[in-house]
């Protein structure tokens, strides 16, 4: 696997090995250089999450605060416009956002530090994501930040109806948030 960029210093595009034959193909998703290449202390997974959406569900922008989380995301099937907004207070990236297509075809995956909220509009019908996480989910500590928030003007591609959950739509705004 290798590094295909870098965004704020910290949030990693990843193109994984991929063998291929008239089988289909296998792909290593994961093997301890990862920690190398993240540039990271530890690489300790302790959770695996999947997710599946429809087209149109936008999902976010979730973090945790107190209890580090950090995510390692790839699509398994469908489509997604994937975005992370740096939550660093002191970052000079502070409150920007950055915002990717990743699908079941090429195989990206995105590395999410803590320090940034994460969320994501599912491009297609069926679309399913893998999670591996480090730190152990804490609800008490989960914070989300609404997907609209106008001083982060996310610029969704999107021309289909969105579904978003009760939660979603009650997340604070960026002014208002827990931070780093």
């Amino acid at each position: 696997m290798r590094i295909i960029d870098k965004h704020f210093n910290a949030v990693y595009i990843i193109e994984p090995i991929i063998h291929q034959d008239n089988r289909g193909n296998f792909i290593e998703r994961y093997n301890p250089k990862l920690k190398t290449l993240l540039e990271v202390k530890s690489l300790d997974f302790c959770l695996e999450y999947v997710s599946t959406s429809n087209l149109g569900v936008i999902r976010g922008l979730h973090y945790q605060v107190n209890v580090e989380q950090a995510k390692l995301i790839s699509v398994l099937s469908g489509k997604v416009f994937d975005v992370f907004v740096d939550l660093r207070k002191g970052s000079r990236t502070f409150g920007k956002y950055k915002g990717i297509e990743l699908d079941a075809a090429s195989k990206k995956m995105i590395w999410i530090p803590p320090g940034f909220a994460h969320g994501f509009l599912s491009l297609s019908d069926d679309t399913i994501m893998l999670y591996s996480c480090t730190g152990n989910y804490s609800p008490e500590n989960e914070k989300c930040i609404r997907w609209d928030d106008k001083s982060i003007a996310i610029k969704w591609p999107t021309k289909s109806k969105l579904i978003i959950s009760e939660k979603d739509m009650h997340g604070d705004q960026l002014k208002n948030a827990v931070l780093f």
